[in-house]
């Protein structure tokens, strides 16, 4: 694999998201800026710019026309990707610290930080995607706090009006918002906080990571365990390769440590773990700090984003033999 170093952040960074296409790149970090690259060859297409704290979340719609981030500066912003125009904020008592656009880029669900009083919260709102998308409705149509253990990540489902979220009690449940009730729960999901969320093509399974060492594969429906992947590190991150019977899973020891740590006894490398057997296949080095991943690209404390891409001899290998693989 041949990395591709993408340097335009200050600090350290918080998350990436590919556009559905995959040519896109978009990373927020704590320097308050958002920037957008071409994934082939890591060039700086563009920057965001508004936000007054730390961005900690960015999600991209299905058709890479809008764009939402979350910050510590208690916002939450749709920006147009292709002129860079902060279109619409909408203001909160807490911070916003994870956004996600549904199937069809129409709504947007929120989770603000419990602090200062304020219970953690979940909001959903409807995007009205006529014109430049300046006209939106300031007052989510949906509003719940989570019951018990705050969340930490969500995300929509497959099926209408629910959405899955992960608690830092590692806790995952299901939340149906018409209802405004929990449909379902795994209060034994996870020993400890739920740090990633990430679902399937089809949003029919998820993986989530946690800090205590594992990720785990979840069916979305029943929330059933379906796989774990077990290692010796505290997780940031889990992300499923798309057409690939692998998963990657991203981590390291605390922030505050990287200082005091040597390379190695940090932990600091990314895993590979094969999808169906639950077993680790192999591992990439190269950066200093706790590490994200999001399919071919990983992130981390050092403010890099590098984007890693195979080999042809990697899209030709069989895992399965002849038998052909339907994501």
């Amino acid at each position: 694999m041949r990395p591709i170093l993408l340097q335009g952040h200050e600090r350290s960074l918080t998350q990436i998201k590919f556009n559905r296409e995959g040519d896109l790149l978009f990373s927020c970090s704590k320097d308050h800026v958002i920037n957008v690259w071409f994934s082939h060859n890591g060039e700086r297409l563009g920057t965001y710019n508004g936000h007054n704290g730390t961005i900690w979340t960015v999600d991209v719609d299905p058709e890479s026309k809008f764009m939402v981030s979350g910050s510590a500066d208690n916002t939450l912003r749709l920006w147009s990707v292709q002129t860079g125009k902060n279109l619409f904020t909408w203001e909160f008592p807490t911070a916003v610290k994870r956004v996600d656009f549904n199937d069809d880029g129409t709504q947007v669900v929120c989770i603000t930080e419990q602090r200062m009083g304020h219970q953690c919260a979940i909001r959903v709102f409807e995007i009205n995607r006529d014109g430049d998308g300046s006209d939106q409705s300031p007052d989510p149509i949906y509003f719940f706090n989570p019951i018990g253990s705050k969340a930490t990540v969500c995300a929509f489902t497959n099926v209408p009006d629910v959405i899955f979220t992960g608690h830092e009690s590692g806790k995952v449940a299901l939340f149906n918002l018409k209802k405004e009730e929990e449909m379902n729960n795994n209060e034994r999901a996870h020993g400890d906080t739920v740090t990633d969320l990430q679902l399937s093509k089809d949003r029919t399974y998820c993986i989530t990571s946690s800090k205590d060492k594992s990720a785990r594969i979840h069916d979305t429906k029943t929330l059933q365990v379906i796989k774990t992947f077990t290692t010796e590190t505290p997780l940031n991150s889990a992300s499923l390769m798309p057409n690939r019977p692998y998963v990657l899973l991203g981590g390291g020891q605390e922030a505050m440590s990287v200082t005091t740590t040597s390379l190695r006894q940090g932990k600091f490398e990314t895993r590979f773990w094969h999808k169906i057997f639950e077993e680790e296949v192999g591992r990439v080095k190269g950066h200093f700090g706790p590490i994200n991943t999001n399919l071919l690209c990983f992130w981390g404390e050092d403010g890099f984003v590098r984007v890693h891409h195979f080999d042809d001899s990697f899209f030709k290998a069989k895992p399965y033999g002849d038998l052909e693989i339907a994501d």
